[in-house]
This record gives structure tokens, C-alpha cells and sequence, in this order.
């Protein structure tokens, strides 16, 4: 999900970008005009994305008008959550030093419950996505503020 949302980022010009996913930032290192900042750790071959004790502290020294996050699952009542606790607290970090929340998130995501508790899906601004959910979930969103995207 991350590196769709970084290959669409290129077609944006003069970005600051804050990432600790690697594939993202090679993704991003060719525009010449953006700025990619990117945290030392070790490389989780997995998602490749960088780990670390102090991702979430790097993250908190930034300011963003949007915060871009992807979760594993979006539960039935609207709570979002992730697979990973640390990747949890480093996304809780992105949430809190942004004007507005992006989730990117494909609809097999919907009605999945993760393992760890993120927040409510209606703490985002916008919901992107490749289909519209269904049942509860659709409720929960048409009822709240979170702008849904089909993309």
C-alpha cells in the first residue's frame, strides 16, 4: 500500500516527505525535487520499512499537513489496528504531528480485526480505497466526517 501511495506522490512536485519505509523512499529518491527523510534502525526484510527504538521519537520531531498511513485491518466497529505494535506507536506518532490523516487501505482490509488497537477509523480525514465497505463499517463512516475516496 505504501509504495502505490509513494509511486502516486510522484506525480506531485516539491514534496517533504518523512518515511520509514524503504521501498516508499526509493521510490521517491528520483524526483529531484523532493525532500525524503528517512530514520536510522535496522531493515525489516518483510515489510521493508527501517526499526527501531526511536522511529516514533524521529517522527514526532516533524510537522505534516498529511499524515499518509496504511493499517492491517479495519474491524467491523470502525477500529483500525495493525499487526505490529511497534509499527502502532510509530503511526500513532505520524497521527499526532498532522493537520489531517490519510489511510490508504484496500477493501480486504475491511472488517478485519488486527491484533493491536490503532484508533477509530473516524480519527481520519480522508479514506482511500479500491472499493466501498459494506454493512456496519459503511454506517460508521457515512455518519462521521471521513471523506471516502474509491480510487
Amino acid at each position: 500500500t505504501c509504495e502505490a501511495v509513494a509511486e502516486a506522490l510522484c506525480e506531485r512536485t516539491g514534496l517533504r516527505v518523512v518515511t520509514y519505509g524503504l521501498r516508499a523512499a526509493v521510490t521517491l529518491i528520483d524526483r529531484t525535487d523532493f525532500t525524503v527523510a528517512v530514520p536510522g534502525g535496522f531493515v525489516q526484510n518483510v515489510a521493508g520499512s527501517v526499526r527501531g527504538e526511536d522511529i516514533a521519537e524521529f517522527i514526532r520531531r516533524f510537522r505534516f499537513d498529511v499524515a499518509i498511513i496504511a493499517v492491517s485491518g479495519i474491524a467491523e466497529d470502525g477500529g483500525m489496528g495493525d499487526d505490529d505494535q511497534n509499527e502502532v506507536s510509530i503511526v500513532r506518532a505520524a497521527i499526532g504531528q498532522a493537520r489531517s490523516t490519510l489511510l490508504a487501505s484496500d477493501s480486504s482490509k475491511f472488517c478485519r480485526t488486527a491484533l493491536v488497537h490503532l484508533g477509530p477509523v473516524t480519527e481520519v480525514s480522508d479514506l482511500v480505497t479500491d472499493a466501498a465497505p459494506q454493512g456496519a463499517l459503511q454506517q460508521i463512516l457515512a455518519s462521521s466526517e471521513v471523506r471516502l475516496h474509491i480510487a
